[in-house]
């Protein structure tokens, strides 16, 4: 695959001049409003017994399978995780609670967040099964992405093991393009990971951005609940 660029005095391929971009900003500790769900900075003794008891529907400890530390037993360790999480500046954790019962149904996190190059990850997703495949869902993602993009960072990142076929579906659905796979990169809970990599730049966000407000409109569901049209067939993909 080729990168867009020009050819200097020397007659050598060299990458397009960024002259407009200044360095980004960091991600702020407030609240990510939405009409389905907001996403607040995780505080342990505030967001834990709620994330507890919502991931524990999550039974078989599924969602667990391709984060590095989990599942959790006890509610003490849990507690103990989040607080850890809490302390950290990167990863910057949030809660994702529901908008009308308030409860916290699942956590997100920006990592590996840097503003000198204008790129940051989205990550440490756990949706409990409360969350799954609900509006609320995928506003926590176009919240997140809205926000990276207006703090100024030219590229937003989706990172996943290779052979988490949810997880890379779900990032296509978000609009990030498949850059590549990164062969033995990592060892966790005892095995090999190869890492599946996703982004999406500042210039895509725009289309991007459209679509998921089309999406999450009120006019996009039906009195059950349902979606008229996918987020796809709003970026005109399907």
């Amino acid at each position: 695959m080729a990168s867009a660029g020009t050819v200097n005095a020397l007659g050598q391929a060299v990458g397009l001049p960024v002259s407009e971009w200044r360095e980004a900003a960091w991600p702020p500790k407030t609240d990510l409003r939405g009409k389905f769900c907001r996403l607040e900075p995780l505080q342990a003794e505030r967001h834990g017994p709620g994330l507890f008891a919502s991931m524990g529907a999550d039974a078989e400890g599924r969602n667990w399978t391709y984060l590095s530390y989990g599942p959790f037993a006890a509610y003490a360790d849990f507690s103990d995780w989040l607080a850890e999480q809490q302390r950290q500046r990167d990863p910057h954790f949030y809660a994702i609670v529901d908008a009308v019962s308030g409860e916290a149904l699942g956590v997100a996190a920006y990592l590996r967040i840097d503003p000198k190059m204008g790129c940051i990850e989205v990550g440490h997703l756990n949706f409990s099964p409360l969350l799954q495949r609900r509006p609320a869902a995928t506003e926590a993602m176009y919240l997140l992405m809205r926000q990276a993009f207006a703090l100024g960072y030219r590229r937003y990142e989706w990172k996943c093991d290779a052979l988490n076929q949810p997880s890379q579906r779900a990032a296509l659905r978000l609009g990030f393009r498949f850059e590549g796979l990164f062969r033995q990169a990592m060892v966790y809970k005892g095995r090999n990971r190869d890492t599946a990599w996703f982004s999406v730049l500042d210039h895509e966000w725009p289309a991007l951005r459209q679509g998921f407000e089309n999406w999450l409109s009120a006019d996009n569901f039906d009195a059950a609940g349902g979606q008229r049209r996918t987020l796809e067939q709003w970026r005109g993909e399907d």
